[in-house]
């Protein structure tokens, strides 16, 4: 188990492909991905967390399964969105329904940051979110995300509050 970071009710680890099942619980679920562009089909989640679990190896960065302590189960995913250098991130993540209003948005988002700042090639954290998932814009401000306004996303065919956290301050 290749763990990357560790919190008080938390361990944040490398994607398995035995993680299938509870990924049907936050990935899988229409809820749950509602302000996301939709529920991935569940046939589709084996590739999913075999190309997650790839980009961790290329990378150094990736989502990562989030494993409540208590229960010893995955209930959500927390990363970063590798498109084609680590010099810049998006920030993600996703839990299951029952895993809200726990704190474990914030609990985890806050050590993958702190797992980025210690790749020194990581010098921009960005992040977004629905203007009506409330929840996650207050878990970005919580985690120290500067809103720096709306911004129009193809993806997701909307525009949506945009937050950045500068990590690496370039020396002039």
């Amino acid at each position: 188990m290749e763990v990357i970071a560790e919190t008080e009710r938390l361990i944040l680890r490398v994607f398995k492909e035995t993680d299938v099942e509870d990924a049907k619980a936050f990935w899988g679920d229409q809820e749950v991905m509602e302000h996301c562009l939709g529920a991935i089909p569940h046939e589709h989640l084996q590739k999913v967390l075999a190309a997650y679990e790839a980009c961790h190896q290329e990378k150094g960065l990736s989502m990562y399964a989030v494993i409540e302590k208590e229960s010893s189960r995955v209930i959500g995913a927390a990363g970063f969105n590798v498109r084609t250098t680590i010099e810049s991130v998006e920030l993600l993540y996703h839990f299951s329904k029952a895993a809200w209003g726990k704190g474990y948005a914030t609990e985890a988002t806050s050590a993958c940051v702190d797992f980025a700042t210690k790749n020194p090639a990581v010098k921009l954290i960005y992040a977004s979110a629905d203007s009506k998932n409330a929840g996650s814009l207050r878990t970005l401000e919580k985690v120290g995300f500067e809103y720096k306004g709306m911004k129009w996303f193809d993806d997701t065919n909307q525009e949506e509050p945009y937050y950045e956290l500068n990590i690496k301050v370039e020396k002039q």
